[in-house]
């Protein structure tokens, strides 16, 4: 029997140094969780004997469990490097079906496709580019447009933020004051924007404002126009009192006349609401327009809550996907399938997906990646134990022969 407890300790001292190995092997590998091997107490008992005879006959390894604690995060300049700092893990596609990694390296394919170092497809959702809002459920793989530009738009609104100057002297003048006012000519007070046809050809589209009263002004799309596309009445503060368009037209409307082969012609909207009349100079304080012509991707990040925003090459920045979350009841039933994955198991119980920053979802660091959590100290002090152990009971082994011997040598 006392070669059996030495050869049951060997077994199981080899057996975690096999463990103390792996870890130490995979002290730099991206997202690895290091393992411990677990012992368990063999014990032989006689049936009807007494729980105090019972006797110990070795030791066995019961299991190998996965330390899922957290990993260091230290910062990348790749911009599709991803780090989870808290619960959760990445949902990857492999060939052999789904799969769950800590790992946050990835890389686009030729085909705008997100994936790992080892070609598994990286899962996640679609979302609204205009409000970056998840619009489905259902996770399937991220795809970036990479293979053609992304599809010009055209513009359908501008908005402006300006002041219009209330010293201003009338546009008509008067000839009848000592001395004579002068006209404020209609080039004085206007600004131009560039718009975008249905090809993403870009095109001016001005605006010019006359003062025709005490805090009424017109407002004009051109310097040769005769009729206003609407007016502008401003309260005694400087605020606006009312937007009116030229009827029958419901509200401000430049018209756009491309050559281009677009869609011709067109109407953008004009929104002039935040405009005021206060006494400092005409000025615009902000103008945007929501078309733009066809662009390149250039460049990817992530969001704590793993929005994909896409920086496109005609200065378009949107969101494009949403990386999806897992996670389980118990991660360490979690069974290793190689390339830095995991599969689920009935120990682990199914994956609850989500996203980050979600529930009880950690936050996903974007330039970063999380690195082993192997304490390089720590296993090299556990090598040092279990060698010691395994010395032992190579000498319980040898002690056990040396008995057996005299006992033969017995005359």
């Amino acid at each position: 029997m006392g070669f059996y407890h030495g050869l049951s300790g060997l077994n199981a001292s080899s057996k975690s140094l096999d463990v103390i190995g792996h870890n130490i092997a995979n002290g730099n590998t991206t997202g690895f969780k290091g393992s411990r091997a677990e012992f368990n107490e063999m014990v032989a008992s006689a049936m009807g004997a007494a729980s105090g005879n019972n006797t110990g006959i070795g030791v066995s390894v019961a299991a190998v469990t996965q330390q899922f604690s957290q990993g260091v995060i230290t910062p990348t300049n790749n911009g599709l490097d991803m780090a989870i700092d808290g619960d959760g893990f990445f949902v990857v596609n492999t060939t052999s079906g789904t799969a769950y990694t800590r790992s946050g390296n990835f890389q686009l394919n030729k085909n705008g496709d997100l994936e790992t170092v080892n070609g598994d497809k990286v899962m996640g959702y679609t979302v609204d580019p205009l409000t970056g809002l998840r619009n489905s459920v259902t996770l399937g793989p991220i795809t970036f447009p990479t293979g053609a530009p992304i599809p010009a738009k055209q513009t359908t609104s501008i908005s402006y933020v300006l002041n219009l100057d209330a010293r201003a002297n009338l546009a008509a003048g008067d000839s009848s004051a000592t001395p004579p006012i002068a006209p404020t000519p209609r080039a004085a007070i206007g600004t131009s924007l560039q718009v975008f046809d249905s090809l993403g050809v870009a095109h001016p589209a001005s605006v010019y404002f006359e003062k025709t009263g005490p805090n009424t002004w017109e407002v004009y799309d051109s310097l040769t126009a005769t009729d206003p596309i609407g007016e502008l009445k401003f309260n005694t503060d400087g605020t606006l009192a009312s937007a009116t368009p030229t009827a029958p037209a419901t509200a401000f409307q430049l018209t756009i006349n491309p050559t281009t082969g677009a869609s011709a012609p067109f109407s953008v909207n004009l929104d002039l609401s935040k405009s005021t009349q206060f006494g400092s100079a005409w000025s615009v304080a902000k103008a945007t327009q929501d078309g733009y012509a066809s662009g390149e991707l250039t460049d990817v990040n992530v969001s704590k809550d793993g929005t994909l925003m896409a920086s496109y090459s005609n200065g378009i920045t949107r969101a494009e996907a949403q990386i999806a979350l897992a996670k389980f009841t118990n991660s360490q039933g979690l069974i290793p399938d190689g390339n830095n994955n995991w599969i689920a198991s009935n120990d682990s119980g199914p994956a609850v997906y989500g996203s980050a920053t979600s529930g009880n979802f950690g936050n996903i660091q974007g330039k970063a990646l999380e690195q082993s959590n192997v304490d390089m100290t720590a296993e090299l002090v556990n090598m040092m134990t279990a060698q010691r152990a395994y010395q032992a009971n190579a000498q319980t082994i040898k002690t056990q022969d040396q008995i057996f011997s005299t006992l033969v040598n017995l005359r």
